[in-house]
């Protein structure tokens, strides 16, 4: 029994004992080697909130029933709260709020609060009476208002929260013009789900009715924000009450909405986009609340995936915030002082998707940290046709939220004034503590999933009572008819919006989109019309020498592990100094370190990537004395970029979005996201699919993410050997037929199998050095990481030269007696090569063996130049490690087929089709391998 009371009800008794606790935690379970001084590692400032004094606890002590009650109140008054618009959910009685529970029977009995409650009955009593300290607990924490904070391992942030909630607990904070206001922004939202039902009614817009106060909140958020001093926000949100939030907040032309669903475009019909729906459309507006900088909010694009967008906002948020940070002056900006992230959610969404969690888990990383992002969820207390009763295994659907210990504030939806009071508590805390923090807003949704269901056929009950009450709105309008508006000046808000819309819908018949791409950053650009695959891309051998030496060195009083000085610093020294045999992880640091000294940034994202997945790359040296942290490549020069080093957490979907968003915010930034294994992005599918790959279509917004995936077959069993390249390459958009020389290709994404160090050190440096930006899928080396006939030369990376889609064979002698002429791609090719050479010479003289390094855009004319060297040639094949289902031959093979002689065929030589990738039975594993082998140079 004492240990349960330590660590609950005494737990919180004594705070001193908390207090070491929690550092006795934080020290067991987050040790951590980052510091500060490594770039991106940010934190949020802390603040302090003071003890208890010492009378103060001997208070406590004495008054031990009373601080029980209390603690009850805070702990589980959430649960006797009247949350429900609907009144469908029935308030259950808590025993734990009974003060004669406690012993305290006398309802005269007086207490001294001080140290127990934050405020008596008026602002200057320390004491009451039990009659008063219950009512008072009863409104503080059983209205329309509901607090969960007591699961908060930090002492400080809970004493706070419960002082803050208790000492506002009779303030609604709306002054009579912020209530007009309030109203307004609800008659509006009303007026124009109304309209909308009347001019489009076959339209599925997800509309608010039933929860317009979330444009309250929004509202009330928008004006803390600048009333503070925060000058940017980055919002996402899905698709209820998207179009409402637009026309009503975000200053989105209701012309252009409207032009749009008559099945126009949303951009200029020159521009080569595919659009999307209507629930897709974003707006980026500057708001004046009255600070003293405007307000820039950006809305992203979402897709219809619920909830992936999140982690977009979190990084493209980070990238504006890096931005800010390193532009500003000022010594004393701390985390989360001029930008904020703000998410709304779906209530199904929040508890069921995944995504979720992933997003809320970066949310106190240092090298992912917004400094706090204020969640909204809009909670309809229905997914699709779903109840919660079979929606979720929790009491709320905002206790994922509890992963990250964040506070939540529960509130009922019909309370337009109590909605407001929920954003400035929400904001209090997010403004001192820079953490997230979750708003659930309980409301209902006055139509079906859509405004073309039935919602009665699986919910009869709850429609019922919807149909039979009042909107949101007109009951707010009902409350403040009682002195502050008439019900005429509710009429002519509602008449005046509407006729604003009439006049919009006229309006849109002559309505030309603008374009809103390639602003701000992004103006120095231009859209992509064709693929630039070979642009000069090489440094001076001087400068590569120059910062190779640099990616290595430390200070003297720095300790480098041992190993690490003999074979890995030792040999780049050696190597670079003879400009040979450069590995992988050398070419690289030389392609990062030249484009830091050209004033680039590099963000290095994923699991283990400082170190490197194979113990290669060592981009990040730890002090074996301190355990400190050096990244020598942010060390060449003055006026570089910088190389952030995010080692991530064990999470694909959500880091690769977070990586995207990055993406999107800044061309100067080159966002690598690289897989531990290729095959980690498997559960990142849902980014590549509705942005990776598809973004700049739908959007028009490019991105220049890298992603990195280990790939190759070595006997390590069905997973970890593939990256499913076949997936990317089945999402790019460049013809089958590659016959007619005049057609154009202008890939959404770049796709490479680069075989040497000198080719991934042009890929990197293309993706910066050309005039758009577009994503780039690598299928990168494992075993090549150390290979000895997978090296480059300085030569092959200085100036004139360039990444080659495609490496000639070097190989045959005779390129006249080439008879076959076999294509790969990949580590492959080193296996085709080493028993080529254990052939006999009339054997190798028939061969030759053709490297396609990037597979799309399709090399064309690379390919159509290899084969012109062999006039000869009268077979073609494809030859791959992959089974027959996987790798690249069901992309290539239609477009090879296309450009080889007449009347010929490629011929497949590889692994037959199989559910798995590979076998994990290792003879098996090894005697496929040598039959592909054997097939390749048997006549």
């Amino acid at each position: 029994m004492w240990k349960i009371g330590l660590y609950s009800k005494a737990h919180s008794r004594v705070p001193a004992l908390n207090n070491r606790l929690s550092a006795f935690a934080a020290s067991r379970f987050r040790r951590g080697y980052h510091e500060d001084v490594v770039y991106g590692y940010r934190v949020p400032k802390k603040f302090e909130y003071p003890d208890y004094s010492p009378e103060q606890l001997k208070n406590r002590q004495r008054q031990a029933a009373l601080v029980c009650l209390v603690e009850a109140f805070r702990s589980t008054g959430h649960r006797a709260t009247d949350l429900d618009p609907l009144k469908l959910q029935k308030t259950p009685t808590i025993p734990e709020l009974d003060p004669a529970r406690y012993g305290l029977t006398s309802s005269d009995e007086q207490f001294n609060l001080d140290g127990i409650l934050a405020v008596g009955p008026n602002q200057e009593s320390k004491t009451a009476t039990m009659a008063q300290i219950h009512q008072m607990l009863v409104d503080t924490y059983c209205g329309h208002v509901a607090f969960e904070f007591e699961h908060i391992p930090d002492t400080a942030e809970k004493r706070w929260f419960a002082d803050y909630v208790e000492l506002t607990s009779k303030d609604n904070g709306l002054d009579t013009n912020k209530q007009r206001r309030a109203l307004e922004l609800l008659a509006r939202s009303e007026t124009f789900d109304n309209f909308m039902q009347k001019k489009f009614g076959q339209v599925k817009r997800y509309g608010l009715e039933g929860a317009e106060s979330a444009i309250v909140a929004l509202d009330e958020l928008f004006s803390l924000c600048s009333q503070s001093g925060i000058t940017e926000a980055v919002l996402g949100m899905p698709h209820r009450g998207r179009l409402n939030i637009l026309i009503d907040l975000l200053k989105y032309p209701p012309r252009a909405l409207f032009h749009k669903l008559q099945g126009n475009a949303e951009f200029p019909e020159t521009l080569p986009a595919s659009g999307d729906v209507i629930s897709h459309i974003s707006s980026s507006p500057k708001l004046n609340y009255g600070g003293k900088d405007d307000l820039n909010v950006t809305m992203l694009h979402n897709p219809s995936h619920l909830e992936a967008v999140n982690p977009v906002v979190s990084g493209y948020g980070r990238a504006k915030q890096m931005y800010l940070y390193d532009k500003n002056t000022d010594p004393s900006c701390a985390l989360g002082d001029r930008l904020i992230g703000i998410q709304i959610h779906g209530d199904a969404a929040f508890t069921g998707q995944g995504v979720i969690m992933e997003t809320l888990g970066l949310s106190n990383l240092p090298h992912f940290s917004l400094g706090g992002t204020v969640h909204i969820i809009i909670n309809n207390q229905i997914g699709y046709t779903t109840p919660a009763t079979n929606a979720r295994s929790t009491l709320y659907t905002s206790d994922v939220g509890k992963l990250v210990n964040a506070p939540i504030i529960h509130v009922n939806g019909d309370y337009p004034e109590e909605v407001a009071r929920a954003m400035r508590i929400a904001f209090g805390y997010r403004k001192l503590f820079r953490k997230d923090v979750i708003i659930d807003l309980i409301t209902f949704r006055r139509w079906g999933h859509n405004e073309l269901d039935e919602p009665s056929f699986t919910q009869p009950q709850m429609y019922n009572i919807i149909r039979g009450r009042k909107s949101v709105p007109h009951k707010y309008e009902q409350k403040l008819e009682d002195g502050v508006i008439t019900q005429a000046d509710a009429e002519q808000t509602r008449a005046s919006f509407a006729k604003y819309l009439e006049a919009e819908l006229a309006a849109s018949k002559d309505y030309t989109p603008q374009a809103d791409h390639l602003k701000g950053k992004w103006s120095g650009l231009v859209m992509s019309t064709q693929a630039v695959s070979q642009l000069d891309t090489g440094v001076a051998k001087q400068v590569l020498r120059e910062v190779g030496e640099k990616s290595v060195l430390v200070d003297q009083a720095f300790k480098v592990h041992p190993r690490l000085a003999k074979h890995h610093i030792q040999p780049r020294l050696k190597h670079l100094a003879e400009g040979t045999s450069i590995d992988w992880a050398t070419a690289e640091s030389l392609a990062f370190g030249s484009l830091l000294k050209e004033g680039y940034n590099i963000r290095l994202c994923g699991q283990d990537v400082g170190r490197g997945t194979f113990s290669q790359r060592h981009a990040m040296f730890v002090c074996q004395e301190t355990e400190k942290v050096y990244v020598p490549l942010n060390n060449i020069g003055a006026k570089q970029g910088k190389l952030e080093v995010a080692n991530s957490n064990l999470s694909e979907l959500a880091v690769l979005g977070f990586e995207y968003g990055v993406s999107i915010q800044s061309p100067n930034i080159l966002p690598i996201w690289e897989a531990q294994f290729g095959d980690f992005n498997n559960t990142a599918q849902v980014i590549i699919d509705t942005y990776v790959s598809s973004g700049e279509a739908k959007w028009l917004r490019q991105s220049g993410l890298v992603m990195l995936l280990p790939h190759g077959y070595d006997g390590a069993g069905p997973e970890h050997s593939s990256s499913r390249i076949e997936r990317f390459l089945q999402l790019c958009n460049i013809p089958m037929d590659m016959s007619d020389a005049s057609v154009v290709q202008n890939p959404n994404m770049h796709v490479a199998i680069p075989t040497t160090p000198a080719q991934i050190f042009h890929l990197l440096r293309r993706q910066m050095k050309r005039n758009y930006r577009k994503p780039l899928v690598v299928a990168g080396p494992k075993t090549l990481l150390r290979l000895a006939a997978a090296k480059s030369t300085l030569d092959d990376m200085a100036p004139g030269t360039s990444f080659k889609p495609v490496i000639p064979d070097t190989l045959s002698k005779a390129c006249d007696k080439v008879e076959r002429i076999i294509f790969v791609a990949g580590k492959h090719y080193y296996d085709l090569a080493a028993a080529y050479g254990q052939q006999a010479a009339e054997v190798r003289d028939r061969i030759a063996i053709v490297r396609i390094e990037e597979i799309c855009p399709f090399p064309r004319k690379e390919i159509q130049d290899e084969l012109a060297r062999f006039p000869n040639a009268q077979e073609y094949v494809w030859c791959q490690e992959e089974t027959m289902n996987a790798g690249v031959i069901s992309f290539v093979q239609p477009r090879l087929e296309s450009i080889i002689p007449t009347n010929s065929r490629l011929r497949y030589i590889g692994r037959p089709p199989l559910a798995a990738p590979v076998t994990g039975i290792s003879k098996v594993f090894k005697a496929e391998h040598a039959e592909i082998l054997s097939k390749a140079f048997l006549f």
